[in-house]
């Protein structure tokens, strides 16, 4: 009726009065962007850890015992093999590693990873995870943000942006970097259309983990000064062109950086663990990788006891080319899990003694798995069609498998499940409904599930 009468002088005035009452709330809310959301229903999970594999291990030497490899090692094999990514296809590749059954459960592990064994029976093992991508940077993109190009949100985005975070003085969500960025880069934890409040924040290891978190000011008044000027001027601008992500994104984080500064040294100083407690994590391990990782869960599960929503760790260097070993398998896959498998053992067990693993979710994976048969004579290509993962805590019922491959351990054969899936799942336990936590871009909601998903009933207790 406004836009139609007066010549609609009525709107214009109404969305005038409109625009100043929007200026008025934002210059006078406080609410932090990262402030805690209600969930959808009641979750079983309040943080996520996110133990990253970059390079894709072999589900056949991990998780998902074939004796027919073993049995048919060295001859011709026998399936119809898809296009690989490297075109060079040797013979029948057996596992140089034994399987033993573990706990209570009877859960087959393989001899990479005899710590984590011990927690077998906190484990649900997924043997049946597919991907739509062979390559790593697409495949990266499509594990993190659940497409397969550059641009989208990443999971920890879209996990703080429905869910915020139960911690003020540090990021919603942190990245743990142990020396490796994956392929793809920083992208794999952007906050694509989402508010840049929502990006990873990336962790280096050390006592000074981001730059400038000690203050240059000599008193803590006159660096207070200089914040409360560039919010005023932010501010300033703010109300005059409206609302900008930009710039609303830059007063937030300034005032994140303020409140880092005496939250990051007290996060990073370790000194009040007990020295038992440092052991368990491997911190005096004589294999350096061991000592990085060690320390980089070490300082997760101090993330988890601040709050923090969601953290993801990256494998450390100096173990091979990452779990991607298209040669040498017995020497990369070696030392990659003498670096990881000592402080995951260490973690799943301080979560459960403190009371944290029934409330935070643990996620282990690469983008994808590796070929039964070899490349070459001693190496294994990307595996996209069949692989394994395992979950812990959280609500998922553990000493469990869940799907299965062929008899090789090629394609995923029953409870075949996409990556959208483990999405969907990871939200539900978090209490979010997938298919609600939706942003309109591009002319469309979007979600990080895009149009599929599923929740996986069968693995939550």
């Amino acid at each position: 009726m406004l836009q139609q009468t007066a010549h609609g002088f009525g709107a214009a005035a109404l969305t005038a009065l409109m625009l100043e009452e929007s200026r008025g709330a934002t210059a006078t809310t406080d609410r932090s962007p990262l402030a805690p959301q209600e969930p959808h229903y009641e979750p079983r999970a309040r943080n996520v850890i996110f133990l990253y594999m970059d390079g894709g291990p072999s589900q056949v030497d991990t998780f998902d015992p074939k004796p027919l490899l073993q049995a048919e090692n060295g001859q011709p094999f026998k399936m119809k093999i898809q296009p690989t990514q490297f075109d060079n296809i040797g013979n029948t590749l057996g596992s140089p590693w034994k399987f033993r059954h573990y706990g209570e459960s009877g859960l087959p592990v393989s001899d990479l990873f005899p710590a984590v064994a011990e927690s077998a029976d906190d484990l649900c093992v997924i043997r049946s995870m597919t991907s739509n991508f062979s390559e790593h940077t697409n495949a990266n993109y499509f594990l993190h943000t659940g497409h397969g190009l550059q641009g989208r949100p990443s999971m920890g985005a879209w996990t703080t942006y429905g869910l915020g975070s139960e911690c003020q003085n540090l990021p919603g969500y942190v990245v743990l970097n142990g020396g490796l960025i994956p392929p793809g880069g920083l992208e794999c934890f952007g906050s694509g259309f989402l508010p840049a409040t929502y990006q990873g924040s990336v962790f280096k290891n050390g006592s000074t983990p981001v730059a400038d978190v000690v203050p240059r000011e000599a008193i803590p008044e006159a660096q207070r000064r200089k914040l409360d000027l560039m919010r005023s001027l932010d501010q300033q601008i703010l109300e005059q062109s409206g609302s900008d992500d930009a710039i609303e994104s830059a007063i937030a984080n300034y005032e994140l950086a303020f409140r880092m500064q005496t939250a990051v040294p007290d996060l990073m100083d370790i000194s009040a663990e007990t020295k038992a407690t440092q052991e368990m994590y491997g911190l005096s391990h004589d294999w350096k990788g061991t000592r990085s990782f060690g320390h980089s869960c070490l300082i997760a599960r101090r993330l988890v006891e601040r709050g923090v929503r969601f953290i993801q760790l990256t494998c450390p260097g100096g173990s091979g080319d990452r779990w991607d070993q298209h040669s040498n398998l017995r020497d990369g896959h070696e030392k990659n899990a003498r670096s990881v498998d000592q402080p995951i053992a260490g973690l799943l067990r301080d979560l459960k003694s403190r009371g944290l693993l029934e409330h935070t979710l643990v996620i282990w994976t690469g983008e994808f798995g590796r070929t039964p048969f070899a490349q070459g004579n001693n190496g294994r290509d990307h595996n996209p069609f069949g692989f394994s993962l395992w979950m812990a805590g959280g609500g998922v019922r553990g000493g469990t498998t869940y799907g299965s491959t062929d008899e090789y351990g090629y394609h995923a054969i029953e409870n075949r499940l996409e990556i959208h899936d483990l999405h969907a799942t990871m939200l539900h336990l978090l209490g979010i409904n997938h298919e609600q936590l939706t942003v309109r871009f591009s002319g469309r909601d979007m979600r990080l599930t895009d149009v599929h998903g599923r929740i996986v009933h069968d693995i939550i207790a």
